[in-house]
């Protein structure tokens, strides 16, 4: 039973990971032909029916463009930099006008472009997700901070006088830090404007991200402490990550190429981490392995997708809220594993100076 109860995390994480690559997603908004034609006729004439937009460079219902406060809006900073231009909202307003009339014919929403039909929210293209984002920001920064706090305020350092924690994976995590705020940040952005930049952003910082902590779940169960098994085990992990965000950016962005690579590099760190927590006894092992199994299940909802309830919440922004309480979880995790080897290595520093002075 206990060997059953520690392979648990395991089993789950292997069921959501082989699903997870087994399962691809297309889009048939793109094809449809009322959207095709309305996209047409929208960005040639810059209006849908009687509506016409601000964001095309057309008479506006009939009032003269070249009007100041036309003018005005028309070339707000906020609108140019989330670049809303004539065809962006042409299809967006296409694809409302086409949800509309397919949910009065009793049809299902679909993609278009491989995102569902979100309702923007002050120029947000999906403002769940932004706001999940910056939450996820929010916890990391919170999470980052009080780690500091704790490893070079709170407990004992190495040199009195001196900042020099005892914690030997103290730069490691703060790195970690660093790059999960940066990954969430063009989370956020990203969400709230996909354009080529900012998928590419996105898409490249969760990457790097994915690498690293892959790196430094194998620094921490293998325990290397040493600067050089570090690097050797590092190297090979950063040029994998190197090459395949180059070849995302400057050969070809193949979504369902990338899936694999962070699925794959996701699962072997996480069952690191199971394996390492059944076979090091830690005291947080059991905090550890809640974290992994509710993040294996929380990936669920990126496999079973479902149109955006409200047309706001889809699957992948409750996602992004389920990861929310789980970040502070795992920097809870850290800052009990930062104060337990912190213990061990003042223990051990003990035992070393007794066993000089009696020698």
């Amino acid at each position: 039973m206990d060997v059953l109860a520690r392979c648990l995390p395991l089993l789950v994480l292997l069921l959501v990971a082989s699903s997870i690559i087994a399962i691809c997603h297309a889009s048939k908004g793109d094809w449809d032909p009322g959207y095709r034609a309305c996209v047409e006729q929208c960005v040639n004439t810059g209006c849908i029916g009687n509506v016409c937009y601000l964001n095309c460079k057309l008479p506006v219902n009939g009032a003269d463009l070249e009007s100041s406060y036309n003018r005005f809006l028309h070339d707000m900073l906020y609108f140019r930099w989330m670049e809303w231009d004539c065809p962006s909202e042409c299809r967006y307003q296409c694809m409302m006008n086409r949800e509309t009339e397919r949910m009065n014919a009793g049809l299902q929403p679909i993609k278009y472009h491989g995102k569902w039909p979100f309702k923007r929210a002050l120029s947000l293209q999906e403002p769940a997700s932004v706001a999940f984002s910056v939450a996820n920001f929010a916890m990391h920064l919170q999470g980052w901070i009080s780690f500091l706090v704790l490893v070079y305020y709170k407990l004992p350092q190495r040199h009195q006088g001196k900042k020099s924690p005892y914690y030997e994976y103290t730069d490691i995590w703060i790195i970690y830090g660093l790059l999960s705020m940066n990954s969430w940040f063009w989370s956020a952005w990203f969400h709230s404007r996909d354009m080529d930049i900012t998928e590419k952003l996105d898409y490249s910082s969760a990457v790097a991200l994915i690498g690293y902590t892959l790196i430094l779940a194998v620094i921490r169960t293998f325990n290397l402490r040493i600067e050089a098994s570090r690097v050797m085990a590092a190297a090979p992990i950063i040029a994998f990550v190197t090459t395949h965000i180059l070849y995302l950016n400057l050969y070809e962005f193949d979504y369902g190429l990338n899936m694999k690579v962070c699925v794959a590099m996701a699962t072997i760190q996480l069952i690191l981490w199971t394996c390492w927590g059944a076979i090091s006894l830690h005291p947080a092992r059991f905090k550890l392995w809640f974290i992994v199994i509710a993040g294996a299940l929380a990936m669920l909802l990126e496999i079973y997708d479902f149109p955006p309830i409200l047309g706001i919440y889809d699957a992948h922004s409750l996602w992004h809220a389920l990861t929310i309480p789980l970040t502070y979880m795992w920097w809870s995790f850290i800052k009990e594993d930062a104060t337990f080897r912190t213990s061990q290595q003042i223990i051990r520093a003990k035992e070393t100076g007794n066993t000089k002075k009696v020698r």
